[in-house]
């Protein structure tokens, strides 16, 4: 489906014409070709470089939780790239604007030319990011796409307690300088969603509805599912962890965490470790190997939380319903319920095969009936829940 999909849609074609950003040095020749070459090294780089005013470092809110001594811990992810682009950027602002049938001097170029900066800022690799988690934390240094991740042993808190901590940078340094950690013990309830087409409208199957959702309109919530995703956090805990999973670079961080900030539940937003410098893959990340990555992903989680009762949530236009299917027989007895959106009003090539029933029997085989349900409209959902939480209290 995803080949046939990409066909039909000529995502290829588009992206062979998309901008050919390439990483380029900053300003100042940052990074050398030293630190280059040791960036391969990834966490093991003998020669780790310190934040300056000149960079910019993006920290990811994240989730804690026990390890099998008993000791809290989070995996803590924070990337750092330069201030300035290391390409002209009105150049590939007025290209995306063409692709999308803008005319020139549209007033939606000043919103493309801010969305495109994180795909656009020159990676800095092997940077270490001193955290401020009521002792001091070492993070890094990060690899050659610039972004480092590391799993630590942090002070305890109380379940669903989030806390808040702060990068130690010279002052100059932007970005994303705070972040928040929820503290979730092994036991009670989480959930696991997909984002775009589930609950953000970003047109997957097309590849200038994506381009559009991402670099012009205003991100706009699929109707009804804010209130949905409200109703489930109160009705499975206000500490219930919550882990928002898409197949988009993390290039898109800022952009999508400050939707979720606006519409959806704190939680744990999970991106792909794509090439920072890589406009063209933004449309192959959302349509190629989805359903791989999710598992990978889901995976990781569950080496997390395996005591805890998982509700998936997912749409029809990707790959959801297999990953949630693998995941439900991979780890019998985790996930209790899979929620698929079946997404109809999206025109697009191959949709209807994508909501056939065969195609949901075949993703869902060996999993009981009551275990998982599609729906048209978030409406569907509440007493679902409502009935699984008083199943499995």
């Amino acid at each position: 489906m995803e080949q046939r999909t990409r066909r039909e849609r000529r995502f290829s074609e588009v992206e062979s014409n998309l901008p050919d950003i390439k990483m380029t040095q900053a300003d100042d020749h940052r990074p050398s070709l030293s630190v280059r070459l040791l960036s391969y090294l990834g966490p093991y780089n003998p020669l780790p470089q310190q934040i300056s005013p000149n960079d910019e470092v993006w920290l990811f809110d994240n989730t804690a939780h026990r390890s099998a001594d008993d000791k809290w811990q989070a995996e803590f992810v924070a990337a750092v790239f330069d201030k300035k682009t290391g390409l002209e950027v009105t150049k590939v602002v007025a290209d995306v604007a063409e692709k999308l049938g803008l005319a020139k001097g549209d007033a939606a170029e000043a919103v493309i030319r801010e969305r495109l900066k994180p795909f656009m800022q020159t990676v800095l690799p092997a940077r270490v990011v001193h955290l401020d988690f009521k002792r001091e934390l070492q993070l890094g240094p990060g690899g050659r796409n610039g972004i480092s991740s590391d799993m630590k042993a942090i002070p305890g808190f109380r379940n669903g307690e989030v806390v808040r901590s702060a990068a130690k940078v010279p002052k100059g340094t932007s970005g994303i300088l705070k972040m928040n950690t929820m503290f979730a013990e092994p036991e009670g309830w989480g959930l696991i969603s997909d984002i775009d087409d589930t609950i953000k409208i970003t047109m997957t199957s097309d590849p200038i509805g994506i381009l559009r959702s991402t670099f012009v309109s205003e991100p706009t919530p699929v109707a009804g599912m804010p209130e949905l995703y409200a109703a489930i956090r109160t009705a499975i805990s206000p500490s219930a962890p919550f882990f928002y999973l898409s197949a988009s670079p993390y290039n898109l961080y800022m952009f999508l965490n400050n939707f979720r900030s606006k519409h959806y539940p704190q939680g744990t937003i999970i991106l792909r470790d794509a090439n920072w410098l890589n406009l063209r893959g933004l449309l192959s990340n959302l349509t190629l190997g989805t359903q791989a990555y999710k598992v990978d992903r889901m995976e990781k989680i569950n080496s997390w939380l395996p005591k805890r009762k998982m509700i998936c949530i997912g749409d029809s236009t990707q790959s959801d319903p297999e990953a949630y299917g693998e995941i439900y027989r991979k780890y019998e007895g985790w996930v209790k319920l899979i929620l698929i959106r079946m997404v109809t009003d999206i025109a697009a090539v191959g949709i209807q095969e994508k909501n056939e029933p065969k195609r949901f029997e075949a993703a869902f085989k060996d999993i009981p009936t009551g275990a998982w349900h599609v729906f048209e409209t978030p409406d569907e959902c509440y007493q679902i829940i409502k009935d699984v939480v008083a199943k499995y209290p």
